[in-house]
């Protein structure tokens, strides 16, 4: 660079690149009536279609897969008292070693390291006090059975005032306990319409990722680059691998059901032996410029301003040929001013690339990639 230009960064790379006003009125504090009447913006090419979400079966070909996150989320939200009766919750975020969990507390300084946290049913020692604050409780009971019996679920800070029934913030295939925050573009699937995408020959197969705490956790650094994500718990399984080979193999695509599942199998494909059956945790950061290899589509919800899930969004719409980060902030325009329901319990949007053939070949799957 010249003494006396000035430096300019590329579309993407800087944090204000996707902020946004998000009026108040546009977070959904409660779901649907029904998981599938929920609102569908659909972006396939360089289409916009406005929808329901039961429509989803007309933009799937037969031959196509999704792959969907199987995760359960834990009544992890818990109160406790200090032996001086100071009440405080305590939410746990995921067993470190046998009978200690890593726990974010509120108010922190009542929590300090040897005080001992009675539970209903258990009690925790304070262990240790980690650099971002978060407490290492040691129990002396069974805390998956303290949890079923006097925890709640811990639904995001944003959701104030939802009379939701619990069972509305799991997905209708949640198996695997372990996560801290739903995999929330599950959440507009019925049992019904996922019958009804098999009868189409729209195959379905399941991966494990527990959303972590990381998922509320903001991105503090203007140079997006420089963000580190957090590791999150992950499991794609061998019959979900045989089950995207056959799909790529008959010209289908792989749509990925949420953010989650795109993570856990990108990061699947980037082992030594490219896509394979893997179990670990991954801290991958996808953001635009990120070459994907295995996902073709994806369905997720309306994302926070300035948040990794934002930035995954539009690197897929880059990917995708499809406008990339402009497309998406024009596309966020849109709901907002249409009034589609954000974040959680909000509205849907499925990218497509317009085409009925994959955008990511079986090839680039077969072997890893930088």
């Amino acid at each position: 660079m010249l003494s006396g230009e000035i430096e300019t960064k590329p579309l993407g790379a800087s944090l204000s690149d996707y902020d946004f006003d998000l009026p108040e009125d546009r977070i959904a504090q409660r779901p649907a009536e029904r998981r599938d009447e929920s609102r569908l913006m659909a972006l396939i090419g360089d289409r916009t279609r406005h929808l329901r979400f039961s429509d989803v079966q007309e933009l799937l070909n037969p031959g196509d897969l999704l792959v969907v996150n199987d995760t359960k989320v834990l009544p992890a939200r818990l109160w406790a008292r200090r032996p001086s009766g100071a009440r405080i919750e305590v939410l746990l975020l995921e067993e470190r070693e046998p009978g200690t969990w890593l726990a974010m507390v509120r108010p922190g300084r009542k929590a300090q390291r040897g005080d001992i946290l009675a539970f209903e049913g258990a009690t925790a020692e304070v262990t240790e006090i980690t650099p971002d604050g978060e407490r290492l409780l040691r129990f002396d009971g069974d805390v998956l059975a303290m949890m079923h019996q006097s925890g709640a679920l811990p639904l995001p800070p944003y959701i104030t005032a939802s009379q939701a029934d619990p069972d509305r913030y799991q997905t209708v295939y949640a198996r695997r306990e372990g996560a801290v925050a739903a995999p929330t573009a599950g959440l507009h699937f019925t049992p019904a319409l996922l019958a009804k995408l098999a009868e189409l020959g729209i195959d379905v197969a399941p991966l494990t990722l527990h959303v972590g705490p990381g998922t509320f956790k903001p991105v503090k650094v203007e140079d997006v680059a420089q963000h580190r994500m957090h590791g999150e718990r992950f499991e794609v399984p061998a019959a979900t691998v045989a089950a995207i080979r056959r799909a790529k193999d008959r010209g289908g695509r792989v749509v990925a059901v949420g953010t989650t599942v795109t993570r856990a199998l990108e990061a699947a494909a980037r082992g030594p032996n490219g896509l394979e059956a893997t179990t670990g945790v991954t801290d991958i950061f996808i953001r635009p410029g990120f070459p994907f290899l295995v996902v073709d589509g994806l369905i997720t919800n309306f994302h926070l301003p300035r948040s990794t899930l934002l930035m995954l969004v539009s690197a897929l719409c880059e990917h995708q040929g499809n406008g990339g980060l402009p497309r998406i902030r024009a596309a966020y325009e849109t709901a907002i001013a249409e009034g589609y329901r954000f974040y959680s319990f909000g509205d849907a949007m499925i990218l497509l690339d317009g085409s009925s053939t994959p955008a990511t070949p079986l090839a680039a799957n077969l072997t890893p990639s930088d």
